[in-house]
């Protein structure tokens, strides 16, 4: 496009490469910036409220602003009796096409994130805050914060593609200075700055960081405590995870399979429904989730029964699901350990930590609920549930993944192919569909509200803000009613968090901090 605004940083209009001069009128300026960003019509009394008061003429004023702007824009300034727009169809934006970006899951090129990043030379309307204009002013503020976080979103998807450190560091940089406290900002500047070799820099930028965090009462990380330890040659790679399989039985006799991974001191996860021992050390589901947690602690999860490798023709029922958990860790030999739950797994967690105080240390809940979908009381929801138990027995063991489609669309709707392709498969290979059709019954029956207040132990709690299978406002009740329960929510749809996932960093980071 030959003519062009730009709004992040100091305003500016240039054509043909050339800059042209703004209006004088901060106001005039303002109205600009306003109806560039709307990019739609606005009722001409809007404009009058937000930047003419009644004793000025407003109705006037607004009709001398928009004149002026016909001289810079010509017939792309369109106004009728009653409301008035910029026609930004010939006009590049910057601020709309950084959220045309977000809006598009920053499906770009390298090249053109880049530009994103380099384009923006300050915030939204910087120079523009208008004295008795409050209400714009509000607005200019609400739209400068989405300006900023989605600049920091682009700037993270640049950090996590394969580019050279110099190339990134002005991008990670404008980072820090927009959000002085983040702290994927801050480790990723000082990441880049070690990997290109500038020590003196980055023990600086280390030292400011630790106190401007801590100024602000965030705790500094690992990595930013700590200079990295030098290694013979950049192609060492950490070694692939490995993992004893064993096996035990449960109260009932009831073959289980568990396994351990890692080091260090113990975090037990208790079992969820699709897992399975081998597969999911390379599964694009949960490998991170392992890797993760291995690096931090020895991790030991089990197949529950009915599930992977351990015994799929065993009685499935809340009650079962608990003592398998004692039975496990009892033969692994572990006294006192860490516990996350997830999904179903969390209620799981609950009862044994109210049953065995004195073993849990610490309690991780992530994706859970206290009452399955049969106590909701949705009518609606019981409907659902109920088909997709009838389709269950219908179409799980087909060839044609169509059906277990529905649940990965369900579960993980922001799925990569890779990811939703191994799920798919993945169903079938897990359990079969008359116990994938039990296990979905038995869910929907837990019911541990009763246990909420009893638990003692440490617990933080985490919920993907938009699950479509366990709804957001459950993982909320659990953090209110287990006493001095932390919460944490991650923007995502995700029942279980992809690496895929923006928030998935930040919350391994808060995990590991509790977990300390």
């Amino acid at each position: 496009m030959s003519m062009q605004l730009r709004l992040l940083g100091p305003m500016a209009v240039i054509r043909e490469g050339e800059p042209l001069s703004l209006p004088a009128s901060r106001k005039t300026r303002a109205l600009l910036g306003y109806l560039a960003a709307e990019s739609r019509p606005v009722r001409r009394d809007r404009l009058c409220h937000l930047f003419w008061e009644i004793p000025d003429d407003p109705k006037g004023a607004l009709r001398w602003s928009l004149s002026k702007l016909r001289g810079l824009f010509g017939d792309a300034i369109v106004a009728d009796r009653e409301t008035a727009t910029l026609d930004t169809s010939r006009i590049a934006v910057d601020y709309l096409d950084l959220r045309s970006a977000i809006d598009h899951d920053l499906a770009r090129s390298d090249e053109e994130l880049e530009q994103l990043c380099s384009a923006a030379t300050g915030l939204f309307l910087e120079d523009l805050d208008l004295a008795n204009c409050d209400e714009f002013n509000a607005w200019r503020i609400a739209i400068c914060e989405d300006a900023r976080s989605w600049l920091d979103r682009v700037t993270a998807e640049l950090v996590s593609r394969d580019l050279a450190p110099d190339r990134l560091l002005p991008y990670v940089r404008g980072w820090v200075e927009r959000s002085p406290h983040d702290l994927d900002a801050n480790e990723a500047l000082i990441r880049l700055l070690d990997a290109a070799g500038r020590d003196g820099e980055a023990e600086q930028q280390r030292s400011l960081a630790i106190r401007r965090l801590g100024d602000a009462g965030i705790p500094a990380t690992a990595v930013l405590r700590d200079a990295p330890v030098p290694v013979q040659s950049s192609a060492l790679k950490p070694a692939p995870l490995k993992q004893d399989i064993r096996f035990c039985s449960a109260s009932d006799g009831t073959t289980l399979a568990y396994a351990v991974t890692g080091s260090g001191p113990p975090l037990v996860k208790a079992a969820n429904w699709l897992n399975h021992l081998e597969a999911d050390l390379a599964s694009p589901l949960w490998r991170h989730w392992i890797k993760a947690l291995s690096s931090i602690r020895s991790l030991w999860r089990y197949d529950e029964r009915g599930n992977g490798l351990s015994d799929w023709n065993a009685p499935l029922n809340f009650d079962a699901f608990v003592n398998d958990l004692e039975s496990v860790v009892d033969a692994a030999g572990l006294d006192r350990f860490d516990l996350l739950g997830i999904s179903q797994g969390a209620a799981v967690a609950i009862a044994y930590s109210v049953r065995h105080p004195e073993r849990v240390r610490k309690m991780h809940l992530w994706g859970g609920y206290a009452f399955g979908w049969v106590h909701r009381g949705d009518p609606e929801e019981i409907t659902r549930r109920e088909m997709m138990i009838e389709l269950t027995l219908q179409g799980w063991a087909m060839d044609n993944p169509a059906y277990r489609q529905m649940f990965t669309s369900l579960y993980l709707p922001e799925a990569t192919k890779e990811q939703a392709n191994w799920y798919n498969e993945m169903q079938r290979v897990t359990t079969s569909p008359e116990n994938a059709a039990e296990l979905q019954r038995v869910f929907g029956r837990i019911d541990v509200r009763d246990l909420l207040g009893k638990v003692t132990t440490p617990t933080l709690v985490g919920h993907s803000t938009r699950d479509a299978v366990v709804p957001f406002e459950a993982g909320r009740v659990l953090a209110a009613r287990i006493p001095g329960a932390r919460f944490i929510a991650v923007e995502s749809p995700n029942h279980l968090l992809l690496e895929t996932d923006p928030g998935w960093p930040k919350y391994a980071r808060v995990v590991e901090e509790f977990l300390e």
